[in-house]
């Protein structure tokens, strides 16, 4: 008896710490499968096929495996991957949870049932509503197709309309009938803001707001996403929510991105995984982008969170390389006075320093002979410079990065640049790469009378653009 009882004890204790952390797995197949394993992904922000294996399970007679750990776990949007990893079924794990995942192969996820689970039970309710609705809007993109006239066309978008409404009243109606499960959470994720109907006007005004929906939008846009629910990482929803708010809804300029971004991390703060997702994505973002400027947002993002210890996942190397990228950037970000150059004439070799190139405007080509973009973008650039250029005041300091200095005289002399200032780092002492990060050619910035950088990462299609900008924003001013 005594031995009865300790065994229920040992159980009992075994079931409270498994509570506590980790998750245990039964996977039973209707049909026999040819994997020695199964294995266990998750989501990480991004749609797939962007996932991450974290466990596997060995199968026991083609038939059914145990994936199963007593380690703590994120919980979230988890994928079960078989059949040599070409199929697979998506379904919800919460810390600590103990499960049976029935599968049959031939249906899915039709006939995927759960034991233990009553929340994967209304996971697979949902996919079927999901595969339902799929096929409604694929029938109706099919009709789309045939529609002959423009009240056709109204019709079947006004049917997409009711659909789409259908889709977000089940997403509502279950969050309030779940509250505080995933599902629930990942629901109201989804939810975009409803603008309200109607004519809107400027506050204190009879004048009509006409940017008031973008307004709204914007300003409801994270709602409903709860920033203090780190499972939210694992599910394919922030990436694209991050990417839709930062590259559709917030003006692309360095002040409004920095001010949104830091925003941003302060509603991720108490939440690991996704104030590490959103730093990552934020600098990443404003690297690659092709916006004239946001190299600004990468320097600020750099110098105001990895150098002061926020990138707490990057050892010292990664670290360097953000920190290095960004001391390259940042003497040339716009609004900056353009470092000095002191470089050689290619015909005398005497000294012509950027800073006393007069001209209302200077352009700082850094090209070369040796590469094939320059050749084709250089005649180009002087065909814009003689027919609009020259007449804006504009003069050009064209730096040659490559080649002996003969070849390149007779480069000029053939493309008959010899209006430009044309100059070499004859000496090797301008250290113009780092300081303008010239590490591919061509590469241009535009500057002011008073050398200060006005535009960068341009062309000959874009130059006369930025002046024309700049000489707006100056007679709005004055």
């Amino acid at each position: 008896m005594k031995k009865v009882l300790f065994s229920a004890v040992c159980a009992a204790m075994g079931l409270a710490s498994f509570a506590k952390g980790g998750y245990k797995i039964e996977v039973k197949f209707k049909q026999d499968v040819p994997d020695s394993f199964v294995y266990l992904a998750h989501y990480y922000a991004k749609a797939l096929p962007t996932i991450y294996k974290t466990d596997s399970g060995r199968v026991i007679n083609k038939r059914t495996a145990v994936i199963e750990s007593k380690d703590s776990v994120l919980g979230g949007i988890y994928l079960l991957l078989f059949d040599n990893r070409a199929k697979f079924t998506e379904f919800i794990l919460n810390n600590g949870d103990a499960m049976t995942i029935n599968v049959d192969t031939t249906d899915m996820p039709a006939n995927i049932t759960f034991k233990g689970s009553e929340e994967n039970t209304r996971y697979v309710a949902y996919e079927k509503f999901l595969m339902g609705y799929g096929k409604k809007q694929q029938a109706l993109m099919d009709e789309l197709k045939t529609a002959r006239v423009a009240a056709d066309t109204q019709k079947i978008r006004d049917k997409s309309g009711v659909l789409s409404k259908e889709l977000n009243a089940y997403r509502k109606e279950y969050a309030g009938k779940y509250p505080g499960t995933y599902m629930s959470s990942v629901f109201r994720a989804l939810a975009v803001p409803e603008v309200p109907e109607g004519t809107h006007y400027l506050p204190g005004t009879k004048t009509v707001d006409t940017e008031f929906a973008y307004h709204y939008y914007k300003q409801h846009y994270w709602d409903q996403f709860d920033f203090k629910d780190d499972r939210l990482i694992y599910s394919p929803i922030y990436d694209a929510k991050l990417d839709e708010y930062f590259n559709r809804m917030v003006v692309p300029i360095p002040d409004s991105m920095n001010a949104e971004a830091d925003a941003q991390l302060k509603r991720t703060r108490q939440s690991k995984e996704l104030f590490k997702y959103t730093l990552h994505w934020l600098a990443g973002n404003a690297e690659r982008s092709k916006v004239m400027g946001m190299d600004e947002a990468f320097v600020h993002l750099v110098e105001n969170y990895y150098m002061k210890g926020d990138a707490y996942w990057l050892d010292s190397t990664n670290l360097s390389k953000y920190e290095d990228r960004a001391k390259k950037i940042a003497p040339n970000v716009l609004g900056n006075t353009a470092p000095d150059l002191l470089m050689q004439d290619i015909w005398s070799l005497q000294d012509k320093a950027l800073n006393q190139q007069e001209g209302k405007y200077t352009l700082l080509v850094f090209w070369s002979r040796e590469c094939g973009h320059c050749m084709k973008e250089i005649p180009q650039l002087d065909s814009v410079y003689r027919k609009v250029l020259k007449g804006k005041g504009v003069k050009i300091y064209a730096v040659s990065t490559e080649g002996d200095l003969t070849d390149i005289q007779k480069t000029v002399e053939q493309m008959k640049l010899q209006e430009w200032t044309n100059v070499v780092d004859a000496r090797n002492k301008t250290d113009y790469r780092s300081k303008y990060d010239v590490y591919s050619t061509p590469k241009m910035y535009l500057l002011d009378d008073k050398k200060k950088i006005l535009g960068k990462g341009l062309d000959h299609s874009n130059v006369l653009e930025v002046i024309e900008f700049t000489e707006k924003k100056k007679a709005k001013k004055a």
